[in-house]
């Protein structure tokens, strides 16, 4: 694969890296957005230029169809409002792929379509499982999307101890979104697409 040498060593990182985020103690986030089942908070990124977002709230469903609904394959796009296409360009194994995916116009197209190349690993985790990713370099490009930047982002889904059908859902996502957008329209547009995600997300595992 283009620019990754060694998948094994790349997946052993990036969830070192996630596994650190959510260590990160709750007197360095400030609240972005709240509503009734969610919150969003956020900090500085030490990746780039912008902020690294958190988001939590419970799901009602078991970890496995939350996991399901959010990693790679075709689940993804039927329920995600932001996502237009995905491919997977690499299998490694069943848990670790890289796939491409594009997304809509937000803000009323202040922010155009983009276009991903993520690196994505799914792994166990305490009682639960993480499903996180990272962009990689790719060359082939479309001319019609700006490639953005996913740094490392992931969703850690875990049972709630007293009610094993319910999963609190917390992800942590830094996107660079890339072309000319003033860093504050990507902030406020973050912020909601995170709150959507939730409601979407419970409104498919409904549906399931």
């Amino acid at each position: 694969m283009e620019g990754l040498p060694d998948a094994t060593a790349f997946a052993t990182r990036l969830k070192n890296t996630l596994i650190q985020y959510h260590s990160i103690e709750d007197d360095k986030w400030r609240v972005a957005k709240k509503t009734k089942d969610v919150t969003i908070w956020r900090k500085p990124s030490e990746e780039f230029n912008g902020y690294l977002f958190k988001a939590q709230g419970v799901i009602e469903d078991s970890v496995n169809s939350v996991i399901d609904h959010i990693r790679p394959g075709p689940c993804r796009l039927d329920w995600d409002s932001l996502m237009t296409s995905m491919d997977i360009l690499e299998h490694f194994e069943e848990n670790c792929c890289v796939m491409r995916y594009t997304t809509a116009g937000q803000l009323w197209n202040i922010i155009s379509p983009r276009e991903f190349v993520d690196f994505s690993y799914t792994v166990g985790y305490e009682e639960g499982l993480l499903s996180c990713g990272l962009s990689v370099d790719w060359n082939e490009k479309r001319p019609e999307f700006i490639r953005g930047y996913n740094h490392p982002c992931g969703w850690f889904c875990v049972p709630l101890k007293d009610s094993p059908h319910q999963s609190l859902l917390t992800g942590y996502i830094q996107t660079d979104l890339r072309g000319m957008i003033p860093q504050s329209a990507v902030d406020t547009a973050m912020a909601s697409t995170l709150i959507n995600f939730y409601g979407d997300l419970q409104k498919a595992l409904q549906k399931a």
